[in-house]
């Protein structure tokens, strides 16, 4: 009897122990997308992309262990204000509306999209897409300009990127609106469906990694990290390296 309680009272010893640090509680858990390259996509069973690559030069210079985890866009916010995620990567454009939800990081990029249709498209800008079937990943930066730019538009809202883009190979929809990087990269990759860009634009919309509200101590480490990728050139070179013709902000060249 004594040692059936002893293996009770052992077993349930290193139940607690397990329970209080069995897991690595230090590894943070970084929600990303597979589909959206440059800025972020799976690659080799890798995540890679300027956004998740500039994440984990600053989680190295900041002593930090993550771990990438793929998940649609429409979720993610909601999955780091309720800590299933440490971290939100993904090119998100911070606007008022998410910072009810999330907190953001310093900015590392600044939001531009583009249009873009199926050679042959009567679609040359924002003024001729009312009334046509445009699709967009649902809560996204592209989601909310064409809501508020284009009010006419037939708007068709997809989970994410890899929908909207089948919906424009096939024809369900008569164009897409896209983050620049992630159309360019679409009509480069897909050379038989004939896609092409008609008209892309810089905002004035920050790009921001996302933790939850209250996470300072966190916070400060992303904050401070992408001022150290600033200064040692870390930034210049991920961007050349993945959106090489994409603009740079002057606050991001490093140069003062």
């Amino acid at each position: 009897m004594k040692k059936l309680l002893g293996a009770t009272a052992a077993a349930v010893l290193l139940a607690a122990l397990a329970a209080c640090g069995g897991a690595d509680t230090s590894t943070l858990r970084v929600g990303t997308l597979p589909d959206s390259p440059p800025n972020i996509y799976q690659e080799n069973g890798k995540f890679t992309g300027f956004d998740n690559e500039l994440l984990s030069a600053i989680a190295q210079k900041e002593g930090l262990k993550i771990e990438f985890v793929g998940t649609d866009f429409s979720a993610l916010l909601g999955k780091v204000a309720s800590g299933q995620f440490d971290i939100g990567s993904s090119a998100i454009a911070q606007t008022p509306e998410r910072k009810k939800t999330v907190d953001f990081s310093d900015p590392y990029n600044f939001q531009s999209l583009s249009i873009e249709v199926k050679d042959g498209s009567s679609i040359t800008d924002e003024k001729s897409l009312s009334g046509k079937r445009i699709s967009v990943v649902q809560g996204t930066a592209s989601d909310a300009w064409l809501t508020a730019t284009v009010p006419a538009a037939q708007i068709v809202r997809f989970p994410n990127d890899a929908a909207a883009l089948s919906a424009l190979k096939t024809a369900a929809v008569d164009g897409s609106v896209f983050d620049q990087a992630t159309a360019e990269s679409y009509q480069k990759d897909n050379p038989n469906e004939k896609l092409k860009i008609t008209k892309s634009f810089t905002t004035e919309t920050p790009h921001g990694y996302a933790v939850k509200h209250g996470n300072s101590e966190l916070l400060g480490k992303l904050n401070d990290g992408i001022k150290q990728a600033i200064a040692d050139g870390t930034w210049l070179r991920l961007h050349q390296q993945f959106m090489p013709n994409a603009p740079v902000a002057p606050q991001f060249s490093g140069k003062r």
